[in-house]
């Protein structure tokens, strides 16, 4: 009933999301341990299936843990900054997760970049629930660097997240395998693939998500910055890829203006051109992705805005007008 200020006219389901960064830019296991505890503290705001072990989602997003990479590959990498990397999520259908890393490193060639390895990505699946398992994808870490050039030098920061960007996008738009024992088509998902942060997310619970994924209790993984998010599913269903956090962003609401701001990139697509994304753009399209969240496809409008040259605070005015 209303009271005072309160009017319950007024109350929404949200998701819940929470940011800790350390303002001199220092790194430390803490900020990843505080993202998790703030993570841990706003499960009243995401969603539980008919199974309370089943969540509607939960991320993690933060800088890449460049030491840590280095002590658990088998492989050289470049300095901090010049390999981009990411975690797949894989068909987890015999045969086809090899298919699909076959297909990910021919995509990775033919737009010039070199593949410096795999990483099997260690996870805990013993607490997630029978829906989460039905669909849990099979985990691999991908490294990508472009060559050296004349000087030595490789692409990195931003300039290497831009072409690491066309080989995430076409993977997604690209790859579809056929199950041999029938059911729908598999693709391959990237919740991210890039040289300065990557995301850890799933369909979990918040208090799951640090003991899935093995490598958040770790003490060599030290970021600046935690990004965390716990999901309440709106105009979609739950599902692996659709946890937040996504590229750029992690967001509380509902936009109900989707369908328009859908229509309204695809209309503006055959006006695209920028100098900072090398190649034809055409193999980049659809920039949203069809059937994703109203959240997937603001984070993929914003992503084109930054590579393709804007500033992230002038994106994100461009995004949110007064």
């Amino acid at each position: 009933m209303a009271q005072g200020l309160y009017d319950p006219r007024f109350e929404h389901d949200a998701c819940g999301v929470n940011f800790v960064c350390h303002l001199r830019g220092q790194t430390s296991h803490r900020i990843v341990e505080l993202g998790i505890g703030a993570l841990c503290r706003m499960q009243h705001r995401g969603a539980l299936g008919a199974e309370v072990n089943t969540g509607d989602g939960a991320g993690l997003l933060i800088q890449v843990p460049d030491g840590f990479y280095r002590s658990v590959v088998d492989f050289a990498l470049p300095e901090a900054g010049a390999y981009a990397t990411g975690i797949a999520f894989l068909p987890n259908v015999a045969g086809l997760a090899d298919e699909a890393m076959a297909l990910v490193e021919a995509t990775a060639e033919s737009e010039d970049l070199e593949v410096l390895g795999w990483r099997d990505l260690p996870v805990d699946d013993s607490m997630i629930g029978n829906a989460a398992r039905s669909t849990e994808p099979i985990f691999r870490q991908l490294f990508l660097a472009a060559p050296a050039g004349s000087d030595g030098s490789r692409p990195s920061g931003i300039d290497l997240d831009r072409l690491a960007y066309a080989v995430r996008k076409r993977t997604e738009h690209e790859i579809s395998l056929v199950d041999p024992t029938g059911g729908a088509a598999h693709g391959v998902y990237f919740p991210s693939l890039s040289s300065r942060t990557i995301v850890y997310k799933g369909m979990l619970t918040t208090t799951q998500l640090s003991t899935f994924f093995l490598d958040l209790t770790d003490q060599r993984v030290e970021s600046a910055l935690a990004l965390v998010h716990s999901r309440f599913s709106t105009n979609t269903f739950p599902s692996w890829p659709l946890a937040h956090p996504y590229r750029y962003i992690a967001h509380n609401g509902e936009i109900n203006t989707v369908q328009g701001n859908r229509n309204s990139m695809r209309a503006r697509e055959a006006l695209m051109a920028t100098d900072t994304i090398p190649g034809n753009l055409n193999r980049l399209f659809p920039i949203c992705t069809p059937g994703a969240s109203d959240s997937a496809g603001f984070d993929e409008a914003l992503e084109l805005l930054t590579m393709g040259g804007y500033s992230l605070p002038e994106a994100i005015l461009m995004m949110i007008p007064e």
